[in-house]
């Protein structure tokens, strides 16, 4: 029976028992702390220098930009590098404050006239930085070099007393083409570093280039070694520059590096400083990025395998979202929304085959000419040609100016 409370008359319900407490679950762990970036160790002396070219036969892909800065990055980590610009237009020179007047000795003088590259060295105002500048004298370096003995393997010959126990890097800036310049380079380079803008154009010469690397490699210099590609000059806005990275990263695969390098206006604004983008805004995206390019080339190592032969180059293709490619299924061509049909006056008649052919027409001074030219041809009566003469004789006096006889005859 239910109690009953004194002074109510409504029964209690007995008390339900509780539910046993279900044992907590252990807390989550707390989250790593993010681990710092692995740092290359870089030896107390420099052993035996790492040649590295940087090639591309396209113009204005950031050749000399990731030179001057992956150069600086290099030497920020505490490498001694130094960086010889092979393109006569000298923008790796300029970029890294070398004036004209102190390039008296040039890259020039060391392939074509021979001189000791060790003359040539100028100190940049970077830290362990140094540089062999180029001149204008350069650009007549592939002519001259046409009738000389190993003309391939100059720079190669040249660079020998600087390989051991001076630099840990040596990079090979090299001119937007494929001539004799670049064949030096890529002969005397142990590893190779393609930049590559992330627009379409970019990607049309990479297949022929690859080609004359590989032809490089099987002819004369069996050691040289692909060791990546850096993708340049990304805009975040534009999908064209997305499928270009999506393109090249699945078509080489890990050749491409991990970090690719914006486009930004300090990177743009450095050169006309005279300092790389390290030492100009040193906590910019640009310098940042080629801070990360610096550590990911110091920590791998270069390829020991040959550099395969690539056949079928990737192709970035954009279509509009709204444009629409018709298959042969769907019947060829779509009709354009909008277009004019033609009119019936427009259109050409249909010719009737039991109406009589029609003669062509003939504008009026074709059909003088015409006139004229068959009356020649037909030999026409003497009285008919002398009276056309006449006739053009008074039109042509109708139309001229009075003659100065005709000023001085009496009036009739």
């Amino acid at each position: 029976m239910s109690k009953v409370s004194a002074g109510t008359s409504h029964p209690v319900a007995p008390a339900t028992p509780r539910p046993p407490a279900t044992p907590r679950r252990p807390a989550p762990p707390k989250p790593k702390a993010p681990s710092r970036k692995k740092r290359p160790v870089v030896p107390e002396a420099p052993g035996r220098a790492r040649i590295i070219a940087i090639a591309n036969q396209k113009g204005g892909v950031g050749k000399s930009t990731t030179a001057v800065s992956l150069g600086a990055a290099l030497a920020d980590l505490g490498y001694r590098v130094l960086v010889a610009d092979l393109d006569p237009q000298g923008n790796a020179s300029t970029g890294m404050g070398i004036r004209h007047d102190a390039r008296e000795v040039s890259v020039y003088d060391v392939v074509v006239s021979e001189a000791h590259i060790e003359r040539a060295i100028v100190h940049t105002p970077v830290d362990r930085l140094h540089a062999v500048p180029a001149t204008i004298d350069l650009a007549g370096a592939e002519i001259e070099l046409v009738s000389q003995f190993s003309r391939e393997s100059r720079l190669k010959r040249a660079i020998e007393p600087v390989l051991e126990g001076m630099y840990d890097f040596i990079l090979l800036d090299c001119p937007p083409s494929l001539g004799l310049l670049t064949i030096n380079a890529l002969t005397a380079a142990e590893e190779l570093i393609v930049p590559i803008q992330c627009e379409y154009y970019a990607l049309e010469g990479l297949g022929q280039l690859l080609r004359n690397v590989s032809l490089v490699q099987q002819n004369i210099n069996s050691g040289l070694r692909f060791s990546g590609i850096v993708m340049t000059m990304f805009d975040p806005r534009t999908k064209l520059s997305e499928q270009v990275v999506q393109e090249v990263q699945r078509y080489f695969g890990d050749l491409v590096y991990g970090v690719i390098i914006p486009r930004t206006v300090r990177l743009s604004e450095a050169p006309g400083f005279g300092q790389p983008i390290t030492v100009y805004d040193p906590k910019s995206k640009g310098a940042e990025a080629y801070r990360e390019l610096a550590r990911e080339v110091a920590l791998r190592p270069p390829p020991d395998a040959p550099m395969p032969l690539f056949e079928d180059m990737p192709i970035a293709l954009m279509t509009p979202v709204d444009e629409q490619v018709p298959s042969e299924e769907d019947g060829g061509v779509p009709e354009i929304e909008g277009a004019r049909e033609p009119r019936k006056q427009d259109a050409e008649p249909q010719a009737n085959p039991q109406d009589p052919p029609v003669a062509p027409q003939r504008v009026r001074g074709e059909e003088e000419a015409g006139l004229r030219t068959g009356e020649a041809e037909a030999g026409p009566p003497v009285e008919s040609a002398t009276r056309t003469e006449t006739n053009t004789a008074l039109r042509v006096k109708s139309h001229s100016e009075p003659s100065d006889e005709s000023l001085w005859e009496e009036p009739p």
